[in-house]
């Protein structure tokens, strides 16, 4: 078995000096504040910090601020300033207290959003169908790694058993690394993150987690907020997170976003004729949705969405109820209900939630 605290560079600090410090009054009036956004890859997160002499009680409180774009992907060297928009505030589970975790869109010198911003125009698509209420809840699928690489727990020339005892999983042998779970579990939690629950999934060392049911575009801010904290809480443990939705070929399972969306009219008495509404126009615009759930246009879903592993294939697009291996899934409950939710199976587990919301929300409630 691999031994990733060991040969991780992280793990030959010692944790227990930090605590000295960190127990230190901070000064009155001041706190730190942890600007994050989304670099030029649309996938990875960068972060820095500032001390604030003052509590904000909204974004707009917090000053714009910026850094290198040319370091992140977005920008030449010669014009490498690129700003920071505070847009969603949490509170920061590493540094307890007034704190606080700042989610930021980022801007170019002109006033024009990066590439990489795609929250900007999910959030006006948002404010336009704010009266259909639209509520998203995104299952987080993820994997843990060793600092080589390698799926955590597995051995070094070989491979686990087959799928089947790890979904769910209790025991040593068939689930690894639960302190980081948990650890992100409370950390969530205390940073106001509407997660509602996490479990072993069935390749072993993945795992998944969900944030929501939330209104609009908080969706995707809480999203990856919580992906920030999960990749922050596994290098305090020398351990990788990946999104990748694809890590091991072979007969393993790939991993996703699966996106569970609902809004006023269909959680509503009947509310299934428009879940079939809904259903029939994502059938109309398959192509277009692929190229929206993943960073590369679909590329990586490619790797992941083959018809096999509870996926459909990427080039087809079905439905039905309680089926694992469709595009749309309709939960059984809701069928039995009569209304409620459906499930997008499509989007992989790098995907940007911005773009994701954005395109079904375009396509169900604006009819474009």
């Amino acid at each position: 078995m691999s031994k990733p605290l060991e040969e991780s560079p992280n793990a030959h600090i010692n944790k227990t000096l930090l605590d000295k410090y960190m127990s230190l009054p901070m000064p009155e009036g001041k706190i730190q504040a942890t600007y994050i956004w989304i670099d030029g890859t649309g996938e990875n997160l960068r972060c820095k910090d500032r001390t604030l002499e003052f509590i904000p009680e909204k974004p707009s409180d917090l000053p714009i601020w910026n850094y290198d774009g040319s370091s992140c992907y977005q920008a030449e060297g010669h014009n490498s300033d690129v700003y920071l928009h505070p847009v969603a505030i949490f509170k920061d589970p590493m540094r307890p207290g007034n704190n606080i975790l700042v989610m930021c869109e980022t801007y170019r010198f002109d006033g024009t959003p990066t590439e990489s911003n795609k929250r900007r125009t999910c959030r006006e698509v948002c404010d336009k169908v704010a009266d259909q209420h639209p509520w998203f809840g995104i299952e987080q699928e993820y994997t843990l790694l060793d600092i080589d690489g390698r799926p955590l727990g597995w051995p070094r020339n070989g491979f686990p058993g087959p799928q089947g005892p790890y979904y769910c999983g209790v025991g040593a042998n068939k689930v690894y690394a639960r302190d980081i779970v948990d650890a992100h579990y409370r950390a969530c939690l205390y940073a106001g993150i509407k997660i509602c629950g996490t479990n072993a999934e069935v390749m072993p060392a993945q795992w998944e987690y969900q944030v929501g049911p939330c209104e609009g575009i908080s969706i995707g801010d809480e999203l990856w907020v919580s992906r920030f904290l999960l990749h922050r809480i596994s290098e305090e443990f020398g351990i990788v997170a990946t999104l990748d939705p694809k890590p091991m070929v072979g007969d393993w399972n790939g991993a996703g976003a699966h996106t569970n969306v609902s809004t006023k009219a269909t959680r509503e008495e009947g509310g299934i004729a428009e879940i079939e509404s809904a259903i029939a126009k994502l059938s109309k615009c398959h192509e277009r949705h692929i190229r929206a759930y993943d960073p590369r246009q679909g590329k990586d879903n490619e790797r992941r969405l083959t018809g096999k592993h509870e996926t459909s294939s990427i080039f087809d697009f079905n439905a039905g109820v309680a089926n694992r291996g469709a595009s749309v899934r309709i939960p059984r409950g809701v069928a039995d209900e009569g209304k409620g939710y459906f499930e997008d199976r499509r989007p992989s587990s790098n995907c940007d939630p911005y773009s994701v919301v954005e395109a079904i929300l375009r396509t169900i409630c604006l009819d474009e």
